[in-house]
């Protein structure tokens, strides 16, 4: 007996174990022929997928957002174009999917909207550019703000790692309705605001060159435009100033700089002898025991 006998024999009868659904027949041999055809589907579909992506990684030409909304757009159509062939290898017709077809379309409409909707707004963000790898972005407000930079734009979610390496996936439908800080979108130039305070008394043009001169000496500062300081405000117990800087690298963190600064100016403080504030009140006394005319002895 050859071969090909032996597996057309063994063909009918994994086919013979089954049932009749209408005029489908249900069978193991069907069952192992779905499974067989789904892991050929997935492993090709991965093996694509990597083609792609190290396709459009070679094509310098394209900046970085454009190679990934290439990768992906091709990606989705490899997947489509192997479920139909999938589905035409089967012998399913598709004008028996009519009822199915509904049924997953509700189930779309209700249980895989927000997940349709991450796919939307991933490419919406991929093709108008809002949003690139490699750009620093702020998200949410006040103590639950969160700064970092782009790692990667994914189906589902946007990956950004904040500075101190701790990577939050942010929903691509977040991005697409609610207000965004991206510090790098039109220009890398970032301006950083340092409050600094001084006794008074001091010396204000001393501090303010001071000042200039901490803010001047930080390697990532840039020279154009040139730091500028402030006066801003004549407080309780000092006289504000802001220092206005600009820097190209906020990936590279902004504390940093602003501690840098300040250190070098409490440096600066001391060796010119002008003073940082501290709390002073003055008390004035309107009645004391023995005060004269105030209701105590004369």
């Amino acid at each position: 007996m050859s071969l090909k006998e032996d597996i057309a024999r063994l063909t009918a009868q994994l086919d013979a174990i089954g049932f009749d659904i209408g005029s489908y027949h249900v069978s193991l041999y069907l069952a192992l022929l779905v499974v067989l055809t789904v892991g050929v589907i997935i492993a090709v579909g991965r093996m694509a997928s990597f083609l792609i992506r190290r396709l459009f990684s070679r094509m310098h030409r394209l900046d970085p957002t454009q190679q990934l909304l290439g990768e992906k757009l091709a990606s989705i159509a490899v997947w489509i174009v192997l479920a139909l062939v999938g589905i035409d290898f089967l012998g399913i017709k598709l004008t028996a999917l009519t009822v199915f077809s509904g049924a997953l379309g509700l189930a779309v409409g209700f249980g895989l909207q927000k997940t349709f909707g991450n796919l939307i707004s991933g490419i919406i963000l991929l093709m108008d550019r809002s949003i690139k790898p490699g750009d620093v972005i702020a998200v949410g407000a006040g103590s639950d703000k969160t700064v970092g930079q782009v790692s990667r734009i994914g189906i589902r979610a946007v990956s950004v790692i904040t500075r101190d390496q701790i990577e939050y996936l942010i929903p691509n439908e977040l991005l697409m309705t609610s207000t965004v800080e991206n510090w790098s979108f039109s220009t890398r130039d970032v301006r950083l605001k340092v409050p600094v305070g001084i006794a008074y008394g001091s010396d204000v043009e001393l501090a303010e060159r001071l000042m200039l001169q901490a803010a001047g000496e930080h390697p990532r500062v840039h020279p154009d435009p040139e730091p500028s300081v402030w006066l801003t405000a004549f407080g309780d117990s000092a006289i504000q100033f802001e220092i206005q800087l600009w820097i190209d690298d906020p990936e590279a963190g902004v504390g940093n700089i602003r501690s840098d600064v300040l250190k070098r100016i409490w440096v600066l403080f001391g060796e010119h002898g002008v003073h940082l504030p501290f709390p002073q009140r003055d008390l004035h006394i309107k009645d004391w025991p023995g005060m004269p005319g105030k209701g105590g002895e004369s």
